[in-house]
């Protein structure tokens, strides 16, 4: 049995951070796992600017309501469903994901939770697990499944090298340099072709 696993952010939305930094107008909050593999470092500094600007919650989700999924995303994603099972594994959080969630048809996710103070500034981040979407995909794998993966950065290269097929979406070009074995793909027509391929 075959199921595919898919980053949420850079694949079928856009980056919620690069987002917020072009509508709060710090160009700090623009980096994101493709530039930063560490992500407990990468969410630690995204707290500090954060906290800096005065900046929680409530903000982020304020601009997150306005996002809508890629273009041609949900059409994607709609056929692929309804090709084989299909999960999103994202660093993301509930507390982000939810308004795209809505507008993509209610996908599944597994992804984290934040933690906030009273004032609804971030203070911390609840892990589902370490190393989550390869954790996860491991665990797929041991309970008879075979997985697919796809994704676009750093965080995604376990899941996609742990997986029976794994492509690149919409990648950097430094990543492609860096894996040349994995198929990168720009198109959602070319990447379903790949899963269902593989399937």
């Amino acid at each position: 049995m075959n199921i595919v696993c898919l980053d949420m952010e850079g694949v079928i939305t856009p980056e919620i951070w690069i987002e917020f930094s072009r509508v709060s107008g710090i160009p700090e909050l623009r980096r994101t796992t493709r530039d930063e593999p560490d992500y407990g470092k990468l969410m630690r500094f995204r707290m500090d600017i954060l906290r800096e600007h005065g900046l929680g919650l409530r903000e982020i989700q304020d601009v997150i309501a306005q996002i809508d999924p890629l273009p041609g995303a949900k059409e994607f994603l709609d056929e692929l469903r309804a090709t084989a099972q299909t999960v999103i594994l994202s660093d993301t959080f509930e507390e982000f994901a939810k308004p795209l969630l809505r507008k993509l048809g209610w996908p599944t996710i597994f992804c984290n939770a934040l933690e906030t103070d009273e004032k609804g500034m971030l203070t911390g981040v609840k892990m589902r697990c370490e190393q989550s979407k390869l954790t996860t995909v491991k665990a797929l794998q041991g309970i008879g499944f075979e997985t697919i993966a796809a994704g676009d950065s750093f965080n995604d290269l376990g899941m996609i090298q742990a997986s029976k097929a794994g492509f690149l979406f919409r990648t950097t070009e430094q990543i492609k340099r860096d894996y040349p074995q994995l198929p990168a793909f720009e198109e959602y027509d070319e990447l379903l072709r790949a899963i269902k391929a593989a399937l």
